[in-house]
């Protein structure tokens, strides 16, 4: 019964006439141009082209035509439809459900296939054939490197693994029970301050347009990464730090740093196998298009900040229980499912909403997760070195049960690359606070690809968006004395320690 309503029209010829019944006379003429063309697609009468969307305003009558460009029309063409008091149109998307804000030829996925690809190739034949670092070439520079160019992409790498004494004076300052990803997101952000020459604030705010700068950072992050992630982990068990050994590989020589003891660079020496198991995991997790962490990437480049502060912030978004944490969270719900016996009542409590199926089900993938399969493969290599999880078995048989069952298969719930991931780790003996470090790590080089390509975008523009106000009107500022108490007590509690509830007692307050 309102009008504040628009009609978009995209339709195919049978519904051409029903379009004329809504759009004002004098726009008749135009929308039966844009209908009748060869093969009954909305067409544009002016372009000849059907790439058009028709919006009718039902509020103001008017119809508007806007381009369509890869399946997407410009949120800056909605200004030109305007409400009958002049404000201009604007989209409402919280969570960014259908919004596009970048053109990116980094990664892509297609969710309804299960398909991902980096740089044009399928993500099982890079886990298969590639190593971590070469991926990490290919995903910066958009293709894969000579024999030469990634024998020297590897030198610069593993050199700047070296990194500055004062990295590890930041992590004395830590509780010894600080979380390796609070050290990680500190150390990233403490690391800018040591290169003023790379920060925009300080160098000029086209610094990075030196690509001979440019690069030295990304591979300044990219080798010190490891090095940082490996002092928070020593750290956090109390042992004392080791420097890198930049003879080693990638991968190799992050092990060879959470490991190595009284054995010295020359007795001690990861097991190759769990390496390329790593090493795989690192190509899965190195890059997944605009995720929460690569969309914060983005958002502070915007701003020209120094690309430590911006990698830090992406790695602060990471740290978030609904982003990295998900492969912890799935072994806390199957060691809460405990035994096989067990799983039909849990999966009874989940369609009861008494519980949450974790490391199912994606926000981008509505098929199996293609990470998933590999991920799958690399558990069996691992157990046989490290022994099999007990909880495998209810991993397994859960899987087992979930792809099975209508209601799950309805509503899509896939195993995603979280699933297995966790089992991995914790047969690989690393603690559960480390396994979102293990995340961040190879990620960095898709949040580097990700500050690189949004520098040399040419619609680059500092993210700002807008918001649907719903507060007060304007209102007069009253005297303290006139006041009443519209804020209650309960809305401003917070919790307090029983020491100052000792001294709250002792001070009679």
């Amino acid at each position: 019964g309102t009008n504040d309503t628009l009609k978009l029209c995209a339709l195919p010829l049978p519904v051409w006439a029903h379009q004329l019944l809504v759009v004002p006379l004098m726009h008749r003429s135009r929308a039966l141009a844009r209908h009748v063309v060869a093969g009954g697609l909305v067409a544009d009468p002016v372009s000849g082209t059907n790439d058009t969307i028709t919006v009718t305003d039902n509020r103001t009558g008017k119809s508007y035509t806007l381009p369509i460009t890869d399946n997407t029309i410009k949120a800056n063409d909605l200004k030109q439809v305007k409400s009958p008091d002049g404000a201009p149109l604007k989209t409402y998307d919280p969570g960014y459900m259908n919004t596009t804000c970048c053109i990116s030829k980094i990664s892509f996925i297609d969710g309804d296939k299960g398909i991902l690809r980096y740089r044009g190739y399928p993500i099982e034949q890079l886990a298969e054939k590639s190593s971590f670092v070469e991926v990490a070439y290919l995903l910066v520079y958009g293709e894969l490197p000579t024999a030469p160019q990634l024998a020297e992409w590897n030198r610069n790498i593993m050199r700047h693994s070296m990194i500055h004494n004062d990295m590890y004076k930041l992590h004395e300052a830590f509780r010894y029970d600080a979380h390796p990803m609070g050290m990680l997101v500190s150390a990233l952000a403490a690391k800018g301050t040591l290169h003023p020459e790379a920060n925009p604030a300080l160098a000029g705010q086209d610094c990075y347009k030196d690509l001979a700068l440019r690069n030295k950072q990304i591979v300044r992050i990219l080798g010190g990464g490891p090095t940082i992630a490996a002092i928070a982990y020593r750290h956090r068990i109390g042992r004392p730090n080791v420097p890198s050994n930049a003879d080693l590989g990638y991968v190799e020589n992050f092990l060879y740093m959470l490991d190595v003891l009284h054995e010295g660079p020359t007795e001690y020496k990861p097991h190759p196998t769990l390496v390329k198991a790593l090493d795989v995991l690192f190509i899965l997790h190195a890059e997944h298009e605009l995720n929460c962490s690569t969309s914060a990437m983005r958002h502070l480049a915007s701003s020209n900040v120094d690309v430590y502060t911006a990698t830090a912030a992406a790695a602060g978004a990471l740290y978030g229980p609904r982003h990295g944490g998900a492969n912890e969270a799935v072994l806390r719900m199957l060691e809460r499912i405990g035994s096989v016996e067990r799983i039909p009542q849990f999966v009874q409590d989940v369609k009861d909403r008494k519980e949450k199926l974790m490391g199912f089900g994606h926000r981008v993938y509505k098929n199996y997760d293609p990470r998933a399969r590999l991920v799958r493969k690399i558990a069996d290599d691992v157990f046989a070195i490290c022994g099999r999880q007990p909880l495998i078995e209810v991993a397994m048989e859960l899987e087992k049960v979930a792809l099975s069952d209508e209601y799950f298969v309805k509503r899509k719930l896939y195993p995603n690359v979280d699933f297995y991931s966790g089992l991995i780790y914790k047969a690989m003996g690393f603690p559960e606070d480390m396994f979102t470090i293990l995340f961040a790590v190879p990620r960095l080089a898709g949040w580097l690809a990700h500050w690189s390509e949004w520098i040399d975008d040419p619609d680059n523009k500092i993210y700002r968006p807008f918001q649907v106000y719903k507060g007060e009107d304007k209102r007069d500022f009253p005297d303290m004395a006139n006041r009443k108490e519209l804020v209650k007590g309960d809305q401003t509690k917070m919790q307090y320690s029983n020491f100052s509830a000792r001294r709250a007692a002792s001070l009679g307050k």
